[in-house]
């Protein structure tokens, strides 16, 4: 078994190539069949260092344009993957040394799709009280930031990203997953970035993140959450990353 690793990016040229090279390092060479980095549209130097790094590597390594919109990228990644594992994985997030043995172990067992626990790179005390929640089995405590490995197949049989989806798309595909009961959670620790948190502000954010899942489990559409989102988050810190 081989997995292919799906990251969407957008303006993510100060950290691409670190976190490439963790990817590389991280893992077995032999386990990895390509590492596909999908790009919304980006203005700075993502495209030219990707492609600075992929030519001193072994492993291939792809830089796909694609509309903007997270969901709208990891179905393009989807699309042009051929590994029977499909890794996606946010530009901000560092999965453990060995991710790949660990994802292929799992499979292997039967398990067809999950995530890793996660950890924020932050002392703040809610966020590392928010990572320690990753190790219950509960759909409430998932988020895209964990990131999801899938079998290819089981990816298309439940229809891939919704792409009506501008925010909450990785928790409206888990919510699928948890329905026919195919997620398990890693007990190993993805590395995942603060930053938003530190732009906007740990209790600001954490109250509209809440206001979003609260939303939806009330019924709210896909535009209505992005609606919401746009509002009261991505105007506040001038967002131009992924939601």
């Amino acid at each position: 078994m081989k997995i292919a690793i799906i990251i969407p990016i957008l303006n993510e040229a100060a950290t691409i190539t670190e976190l490439l090279s963790h990817l590389v390092t991280a893992s077995k060479n032999d386990t990895i069949a390509e590492i596909i980095v999908v790009d919304g549209g980006s203005t700075d130097t993502s495209a030219s260092r990707v492609h600075a790094f992929a030519a001193t590597q072994a492993i291939p390594i792809r830089f796909v344009p694609s509309k903007k919109g997270r969901a709208i990228q990891m179905n393009t990644g989807a699309k042009v993957a051929t590994a029977p594992i499909l890794y996606f994985l946010h530009a901000d997030s560092y999965p453990p040394t060995n991710y790949d043995q660990a994802i292929i172990q799992h499979v292997a067992k039967g398990h067809r799709a999950g995530c890793f626990r996660m950890k924020f790179d932050s002392t703040h005390w809610w966020l590392q009280f928010v990572g320690w929640l990753t190790k219950f089995e509960s759909k409430r405590c998932r988020g895209g930031d964990q990131s999801l490995f899938i079998e290819r197949s089981l990816f298309y049989d439940i229809g891939g990203y919704d792409e009506s989806y501008i925010v909450y798309e990785d928790n409206e595909l888990i919510d699928r997953l948890f329905a026919i009961h195919e997620f398990v959670v890693i007990p190993d620790y993805i590395i995942t970035s603060a930053r938003r948190y530190e732009e906007t502000g740990v209790w600001r954010l954490q109250y509209h993140f809440l206001n979003i899942h609260i939303r939806k489990w009330l019924g709210a559409s896909s535009t209505e959450l992005y609606r919401y989102y746009k509002e009261h988050v991505s105007a506040s810190n001038n967002d131009t990353v992924h939601p």
